[in-house]
């Protein structure tokens, strides 16, 4: 009995040998294309998706590679690091002296995406990282550090343009009440922002002919607005309702779920990577991965591609105020003051990263987006829950953004460009990109 446990574990490791090299008749290891690596981190990462939801945001690869059994009463965390190590040891195997540019950008990108994968798999296994080497490991770069006196300077300046008595909080949620959409306007209102950006976009870039969206509100979620793409152009977004939507919203949020955000970023990583290209790994997309500093930080830039500061204010004062029932009056003193606020947005990231790193309790965090992010204390607190959710991943919306902006501008995408920005942003979109290579 012993002797057939030992040749069944040697035939076993002999297999699973097989699966990550090959012998020549010289006895030198062939290195596994990265072709072949591709469909087995996109089959590990689909089955790892079974025990958690969040792992994989989208997939529009082949519908035979997604597992067909049911998940085991307890992640096989083992099992899942061996195969994603694997992977990484073949990548690193890659001789890269002998790839075309493209297939060098493409093995870096593969690399930082497995290095996510493994790290991913440890966390959910247990294992506790700091929010800077989580952020570091899971999305290729370390948030930068502010005192909190950086933002009490911000502060003093929004308080001088605030209206009213009270605390700087107070006296923002009386002001913007004004700005706020009717619920039953919404529907109107946000059609009309996404198919501004959405025409504005395809000006610069082809799409696929039958590329579209469906529209939902919905309630009790995390987050404000979400993007399900589902492949071959079409996506699912929904706008959350818990909450009162401002004006600013609706482009905000048209632009970065839509056109040219998340939607445009999904549609031409399919058909410029996954299609032409034939580079499987594109087909999924891992939340937990490099891939959404880019995904979040060119949404969140691509509202200013597609809306410069004065077109933006133009369109609204032109065409959503009038939807949505409102005074356009105050449009330039309100949007001068959320420019002032937009210098607050990495506050959030110093909450939470105190927070889940146990310097602070969850109501000391809402406290300090209440304070340094004019939020409402519920809505504050139900941002913890965006933490304890996705934790580091609040770093990919501004730091992202800020990287994104830099790489194309310092590229010579600047605002008096427009059309280079275009350029530029659309070739972000179509290929390999993450923190580290936006130099």
């Amino acid at each position: 009995m012993q002797t057939l446990k030992k040749t069944f574990l040697l035939l076993l490791l002999a297999a699973c040998w097989a699966c990550s090299s090959t012998k020549t008749e010289t006895g030198k290891t062939d290195v596994v294309t990265m072709d072949q690596l591709a469909e087995r981190y996109v089959k590990t990462l689909l089955k790892l998706g079974q025990y958690d939801s969040d792992v994989v945001d989208a997939y529009y690869g082949p519908e035979e590679w997604k597992p067909t059994g049911e998940a085991a009463d307890s992640l096989p965390a083992e099992e899942f690091l061996a195969e994603f190590k694997a992977i990484q040891q073949q990548l690193e195997a890659q001789e890269t002296d002998k790839l075309p540019v493209d297939e060098n950008r493409r093995l870096v990108m593969f690399k930082k995406q497995v290095l996510a994968a493994i790290t991913k798999v440890e966390m959910m296994q247990g294992k506790k990282y700091s929010f800077d080497e989580e952020a570091r490991l899971l999305y290729d770069a370390v948030p930068p550090h502010y005192e909190l006196a950086h933002f009490d300077s911000i502060l003093t300046a929004i308080d001088r343009e605030l209206p009213g008595k009270g605390s700087i909080s107070e006296r923002w949620d009386a002001y913007r009440v004004k700005f706020e959409i009717p619920k039953a306007k919404l529907d109107a209102v946000f059609k009309a922002a996404i198919a501004e950006a959405r025409n504005r976009t395809k000006v610069h870039y082809k799409l696929p002919e039958n590329e579209n969206f469906k529209l939902e509100f919905v309630t009790d979620k995390a987050w404000s607005g979400y993007n399900y793409y589902k492949g071959k152009g079409y996506s699912l977004i929904q706008i959350n309702t818990d909450f009162p939507i401002y004006i600013e919203r609706a482009i905000d949020l048209a632009s970065h779920e839509g056109y040219p955000g998340h939607h445009v970023f999904n549609v031409l990583l399919e058909q410029n990577l996954v299609d032409k290209k034939g580079w499987k790994e594109y087909s999924i997309y891992p939340l937990f991965s490099p891939q959404s500093l880019i995904a979040e930080g060119s949404a969140n830039y691509g509202i200013d591609v597609a809306f410069p500061a004065k077109e933006r204010i133009k369109f609204e004062k032109e065409v959503l105020f009038p939807l949505a029932g409102l005074n356009a009056a105050e449009a330039d003193r309100y949007y001068a003051i959320l420019g002032k606020m937009g210098q607050l947005d990495f506050a959030g990231n110093e909450s939470a990263r105190l927070y889940l790193d146990g310097k602070i309790s969850r109501e000391q965090a809402a406290d300090m987006l209440v304070k340094y992010n004019m939020y409402p204390k519920d809505k504050a607190l139900q941002r913890t829950r965006f933490m304890d959710k996705y934790r580091s991943y609040v770093i990919n919306y501004n730091l992202g953004k800020q990287l994104v902006r830099n790489y194309i501008e310092t590229n010579g995408g600047t605002e008096d460009n427009p059309a280079k920005r275009w350029e530029l942003f659309g070739e972000l979109l179509s290929n390999p990109a993450t923190a580290s290579m936006l130099k």
